[in-house]
């Protein structure tokens, strides 16, 4: 397994670690990867371009503003060329700017532009990358799709013993080999994601609508789109960015979720319905604002359609996954769905939990599938869930 042909931008920042990048960018071009150096300015103190350059044959970039080629301008281009995007080392500096959108030199504004996968292996003192700010930083790049190889443990040039240590170049090459193959995963496949709550509206002012938030849904579309899938993301009202390389579809109502995804599920080989539809809807809609009156208010509602047992009734070769947001006997009714909604997998949590369900970036689920398979995931960030539901799909779709 090899990295032949990808073309790597590997951004050196300023810390000790800097002097493996000089390895890093050896290991990555003698597995056939193209590799193209930005070094910060923190970095050239540690290290100098004329070693990278030697190494990768490639010209190595340094400022914003020394533009190497006129005819193009040159973070834009590459964040364009580059099929990765690497930051080894990674300092809590870069972590922080990358996360609050500050771009103030060459490899930031070029992370900014970047729609490729970014990948970081932080390096610091231990108690930095213990730091609060630190992990908030990190956990906000995770949740926009950053993913982090992350640092060993060991003796640090602090003179520290712990977590903090750059990853060891060999180890950074197999992780980019790694990703690289599950990449072509899901390639050629088409994956149908529904996210987020509807909302039914009452008069010009109000609507009913749940407390779902759309983030593992959101989550999935990212993990899908990453393992080479074609990606239709069907939205409710969300505040969330569209992930990368992901089709996004936004909708208000359930009758309007309804008819987008019909439309579309001929042509999907998976869909994944993690959308918190509402059940009813108001019979009557008012066109004014109902004022205030002294007697109670009395809604008349109807039931929506199913769209999930619509798709079951309709499945000939998908791959239909439901969600069950459940607070009691979650399991005993997640199975009942399953069945009940020909279902080929469903993902089970208590949302009565707390920080798990709707608007917690972590979850605790059960999957359950058609051919028996029953996992139990502790509490975990919901990416770590979203990569092991595709992983099971993706076992699952490849045994059928």
């Amino acid at each position: 397994m090899t990295l032949s042909g990808k073309k790597i931008v590997l951004g050196v920042t300023g810390g000790i670690a800097a002097y493996k990048a000089i390895s890093l960018t050896s290991k990555l071009t003698q597995s056939g990867a193209i590799v193209k150096v930005i070094l910060t300015s923190g970095a050239q103190k540690f290290v100098t371009s004329l070693s990278f350059q030697a190494i990768s044959r490639q010209p190595v970039y340094l400022d914003t503003f020394d533009e190497l080629d006129a005819a193009e301008i040159q973070h834009i281009a590459l964040a364009d060329w580059a099929d990765y995007v690497v930051v080894a080392p990674a300092t809590a500096n870069i972590i922080g700017k990358y996360a609050n959108g500050i771009a103030d030199d060459l490899l930031s504004t070029m992370l900014l532009a970047a729609t490729s996968p970014v990948f970081f292996a932080p390096a610091m003192n231990v108690h930095m990358y213990e730091h609060a700010a630190v992990i908030n930083n990190m956990d906000t790049l995770q949740q926009r799709g950053v993913t982090f190889i992350e640092p060993d443990e060991g003796y640090l040039a602090c003179g520290y013993v712990g977590k903090g240590r750059l990853a060891e170049p060999e180890e950074i090459v197999h992780f980019l080999k790694e990703k690289s193959r599950q990449a072509s995963l899901l390639q050629g496949k088409h994956v149908l994601i529904t996210a987020g709550p509807t909302q039914e509206k009452i008069d010009p002012v109000r609507f009913l609508t749940n407390h779902s938030s759309g983030k593992m849904g959101y989550q999935l579309a990212t993990v899908a789109a990453e393992l080479g899938a074609n990606v239709t993301l069907v939205s409710g009202p969300v505040q969330l960015e569209t992930p990368g390389g992901v089709t996004r579809v936004d909708v208000v109502s359930a009758k309007e979720m309804y008819e987008v995804v019909t439309s579309r599920y001929d042509e999907a080989d998976i869909v994944i319905k993690t959308a918190a539809v509402s059940d009813y809807t108001p019979k009557v809609t008012y066109d004014q604002k109902l004022k205030k009156q002294t007697k109670p208010l009395a809604l008349d509602m109807v039931r929506t359609k199913d769209i999930l047992k619509t798709l079951g009734d309709q499945k000939t070769n998908q791959y239909l996954v439901g969600f069950a947001a459940e607070t009691e006997d979650v399991v005993a009714y997640g199975k009942e769905k399953l069945i009940n909604k020909q279902l080929d997998m469903v993902v089970i949590n208590d949302v009565s939990k707390p920080n798990q369900g709707f608007h917690a970036d972590t979850n605790a689920v059960t999957i359950v599938t058609k051919t028996g398979q029953e996992h139990t995931l502790p509490l975990q960030t919901k990416r770590a869930v979203a990569k092991e539901i595709l992983r099971i799909i993706t076992e699952e779709v490849d045994q059928a």
